[in-house]
């Protein structure tokens, strides 16, 4: 089993996958407990000292309300917006009530709607172990490991789907701190309770992992369909005798998107070699505008890799502990506006790609694209053969349009109106995490009809990776041609992604 290592610093996409979905092991960097320990060290003695939101004050709309904060020489009274007042002038001692951060906990934990699916409960206890790693919160060093060994347990907390705004997933991480006390029970696995010290309750929940491990997901995912799409597109490509003038390097020298280059010579590359017949001057848009449609998809998952490599390692807390000059900074770096409109720009670009997928498995049911039977069929006349893909397909497009809608558009006030601004990139990651199963589902249903054109046809691409993706996909799809459920058949193909990401080059 692989492992990965937590050192606040340089965690990827990939790897949060890797851990959350695949079960590798979580190590924790000894950097990171250092950081994370010089920031506990800090924030104890400056909430002594001075007003801390959070620590020594309540928080939303409580921000101006003094709460009694316990330091190491006993409790200490607040005044007005948490001031210190001196013990000889203190006013009468404050009732004792159970500590402010243990209420914080409980009452944050109100989240709603199903569970989470445990793979992206696993990533969001992947990211803020990280984000712990980077050393600003201030909480105490032994929860970073606490999280790491809840991971290696398989320990999971109950988390709910409604809760998260893209300012916090503060019900997520309540629960989460209410799990590692022992107050909640753990899914998956068991832990022993761990002490939690409740000055540190807001610093532990203030952290956007939930939203930022989901995006993970649904980065580290779209970037190997992409792939895979290149790939399927080539097969396709040879089943309906297309033209590759249209993929020639000098025609996108004249237009040099990053994206759009390297989708065609990534094409001109699997098509190397391959008896190309160029039935027609010029193809439909879905073969002849591939790097013009697919190349902006592309250069959205490298915006998104981009954003997700400063995500998934900021210390994006608040306050933040900034332990070398021994200052706490009150900040807005939870807000995940640059979170929220990457992951939005990244679906619409893929549901362009995806709507050219459908068009192209449309053609290949069409004789005169491939001069087999309608819809690719084998039976008597009147066939059905591979015709209800294309509903299955325009199905699956139709929930990706959805999926697609700016989630950034939204706002909202809450707080009593001391927040006024959202955006949402909580819904953003999670559409696009959807986003990723439908596009799932398109491409399945067109690699299903290329693989069967070919075999029909016979003539399956010769050498190379595009050869060699044939002949992989080619050994784990039926070759039956009578009528008959194709639902497994999809299901099939879509498990066969992944690895056809690694034939593109």
């Amino acid at each position: 089993m692989s492992e990965v290592l937590l050192d606040g610093a340089a965690l990827t996409a990939e790897q949060v996958r890797s851990v959350a979905r695949h079960g590798a092991r979580v190590i924790v960097h000894e950097d990171g407990l250092i950081r994370a320990s010089a920031a506990h060290e800090s924030i104890r003695a400056l909430s002594a000292a001075r007003p801390v939101y959070g620590r020594t004050t309540g928080v939303g709309a409580n921000r101006l309300v003094a709460v009694e904060y316990e330091s190491s020489a006993g409790p200490v009274v607040l005044g007005p917006e948490g001031s210190v007042v001196p013990g000889d002038a203190a006013p009468e001692p404050i009732v004792r009530h159970e500590p402010h951060g243990l209420r914080l906990l409980r009452s944050h934990a109100g989240g709603a709607g199903p569970l989470l699916d445990p793979v992206s409960v696993r990533a969001m206890l992947t990211v803020r172990a990280n984000q712990l790693a980077a050393g600003g919160s201030g909480v105490a060093p032994h929860l970073l490991t606490a999280l790491a060994e809840a991971l290696n347990r398989g320990a999971i907390p109950p988390v709910h789907a409604f809760g998260g705004i893209g300012t916090g997933d503060l019900p997520a991480l309540a629960v989460t701190a209410l799990c590692l006390l022992g107050e909640v029970p753990w899914r998956g696995g068991a832990m022993e309770a761990v002490p939690f010290d409740p000055a540190d309750a807001l610093s532990f929940i203030s952290s956007n992992a939930g939203s930022i491990g989901e995006a993970a997901l649904a980065c580290a995912d779209l970037s190997e369909l992409l792939r895979a799409s290149t790939v399927i597109t080539a097969l396709a490509f040879l089943a309906c005798d297309g033209n590759s003038e249209a993929y020639e390097a000098v025609v996108h020298l004249a237009r040099p998107h990053p994206g759009q280059q390297t989708v065609a010579a990534r094409l001109r590359d699997l098509l190397a070699g391959q008896p190309v017949k160029a039935a027609r001057i010029q193809d439909p848009y879905s073969y002849r505008a591939v790097p013009q449609v697919h190349g902006p998809a592309l250069d959205a998952v490298v915006a998104l890799e981009r954003t997700m490599s400063i995500e998934l390692n900021a210390a994006a807390e608040n306050p933040l502990v900034d332990s070398v000059g021994r200052r706490v900074l009150h900040n807005a770096n939870f807000h995940t506006a640059y979170l929220g409109l990457s992951l939005d720009a990244m679906r619409n670009a893929l549901y362009q790609t995806a709507a050219l997928s459908v068009a192209r498995l449309s053609l290949l049911l069409e004789p005169a694209f491939t001069g087999l039977a309608p819809f690719l069929a084998a039976g008597p006349p009147g066939s059905s053969g591979l015709m209800i893909l294309e509903y299955v397909a325009h199905s699956a497009l139709g929930a990706l349009r959805l999926h697609a809608t700016p989630t950034s558009l939204a706002t909202a006030v809450v707080s009593r109106g001391v927040e006024e601004h959202a955006p949402f990139s909580s819904q953003a990651a999670r559409n696009s995490l959807d986003a990723v199963g439908s596009y799932r589902i398109v491409l399945a249903a067109e690699l299903v009809a290329a693989v069967r054109a070919l075999r029909m046809r016979g003539t399956p691409p010769v050498d190379g990776p595009l050869a060699e993706a044939f002949a992989y996909a080619a050994e784990r799809l039926p070759d039956r041609l009578d009528d008959r459920p194709l639902d497994q058949d999809v299901e099939d193909a879509a498990g066969l992604l992944p690895a056809l990401a690694g034939f593109e080059g």
